[in-house]
C-alpha cells in the first residue's frame, strides 16, 4: 500500500510541474503527457494489487493446509461427519430395553432365547436379517449380566459388516470403553464388578479375568467367526447351524470345523446346537419372503 501512494505521489507531482513550466502552445501536449503518466500508474497500482491478492490467497492456503494438518495430528479421534458410520438398534428392541437387561439370566437356554427372540422380532418388524446375538458377563455364581443385543442391520443401514455378532461385539466394547473384552476383573473395569472375588485376588498374583459370552442365533459367517476371535469374548454358543443357514440362500464363507479348533486353542470356548431347532425355524420363515442379499 505504502509503494502505491509513493508512486501515484511522484506522478501527480511531475504532471504538476510539467503544467505549471508549460506556455499555452505546449498545454496540450502536457495534458496528454499527464495522463498517459496517469495511466501508466494505474496499471502499475493494478499489477501490484493482483500480485498482493495471489499472495495472500497463497499464504491463506498454506495456513488452512496447515491448520488441517495441526487438527489432523492433534487427535486421531476426530472423524468428519463424511468419514463415520452409524451403528443403532431398531426402535422396538430401544423400546424393549429395560426388559432385556432386567431379566435374570442363567441357563443357556434362557440366554439363547433372547439372541433367537431378537432374529424373530427383526424380520417381523422389518428392520434386517433372521440373526440375533447377545453378549452375557458371566458371573461366579454362574448367573449371567446382559451387556448388549446385536441384530442384523445390513440393509436398513446400508452397511455389509452389521451382522449381528459384529453389531452385539461394537455396543458391548464402546459400553465397556474398551477395544476388547478381554479384560481383568477389578473395580477400574467397572461395569459389572463383583466384589466376591477380592479375597481369591489378594491370594493370587494373576488377576482373574472377567467372562464375557457371545450367544448369536446362528453359527457365524467368516467375517463374525474372524470377529470373534480379535473381540476378546472367552466363549461363543451357537443355535442354528451353518448349513441352516445355506439352505435358505446364503453364503456363509470359508467356516471350517477347523476355524472352530482354532478357536478353541486361542482360549474361546465353543458350545453349538443350543435351541437349534427354533432358530431353524426363524430362518426358515425368513428363507420363504426374505432379502437374501449376497445371493449372486
Amino acid at each position: 500500500m505504502l509503494l502505491q501512494t509513493i508512486i501515484l505521489t511522484v506522478v501527480f507531482a511531475t504532471a504538476y510541474a510539467a503544467a505549471s513550466n508549460s506556455t499555452s502552445s505546449t498545454m496540450l501536449e502536457t495534458i496528454v503527457t499527464t495522463v498517459a503518466s496517469i495511466i501508466g500508474a494505474a496499471v502499475v497500482v493494478g499489477l501490484i494489487n493482483q500480485q498482493q491478492s495471489i499472495s495472500d490467497s497463497s499464504s491463506s492456503s498454506s495456513r488452512q493446509r496447515k491448520s488441517k494438518r495441526d487438527d489432523s495430528s492433534s487427535s486421531d479421534t476426530d472423524i468428519s461427519v463424511e468419514g463415520s458410520v452409524m451403528v443403532t438398534l431398531p426402535a422396538w428392541a430401544l423400546a424393549s430395553w429395560e426388559d432385556y437387561f432386567t431379566r435374570k439370566y442363567t441357563t443357556d437356554e434362557e440366554m439363547m432365547s433372547l439372541a433367537i427372540h431378537l432374529s424373530d422380532r427383526n424380520i417381523t418388524e422389518g428392520t434386517g436379517g433372521p440373526f440375533g446375538a447377545a453378549i452375557f458377563e458371566r458371573h461366579a455364581d454362574n448367573h449371567a449380566t446382559l451387556v448388549s443385543i446385536g441384530m442384523n442391520r445390513v440393509v436398513p443401514l446400508g452397511n455389509s459388516t452389521l451382522h449381528g455378532e459384529t453389531v452385539a461385539i461394537q455396543l458391548a466394547q464402546r459400553r465397556l470403553g474398551s477395544f476388547t473384552l478381554m479384560l481383568d476383573e477389578n473395580k477400574e473395569d467397572g461395569l459389572f464388578y463383583d466384589e466376591s472375588h477380592d479375597d481369591d485376588e489378594k491370594e493370587s498374583s494373576t488377576p482373574r479375568k472377567r467372562q464375557f459370552e457371545l450367544f448369536t442365533s446362528c453359527e457365524p459367517c467368516a467375517m463374525c467367526l474372524g470377529a470373534t476371535l480379535w473381540s476378546g469374548v472367552s466363549r461363543i454358543v451357537c443355535a442354528a447351524t451353518k448349513d441352516d443357514a445355506q439352505s435358505i440362500g446364503f453364503d456363509e464363507g470359508p467356516v471350517f470345523e477347523q476355524s472352530y479348533e482354532h478357536l478353541e486353542k486361542a482360549g474361546i470356548q465353543v458350545t453349538r446346537n443350543i435351541l437349534r431347532e427354533d432358530a431353524a425355524k426363524i430362518l426358515q420363515r425368513y428363507g420363504t419372503s426374505g432379502r437374501i442379499y449376497n445371493r449372486g
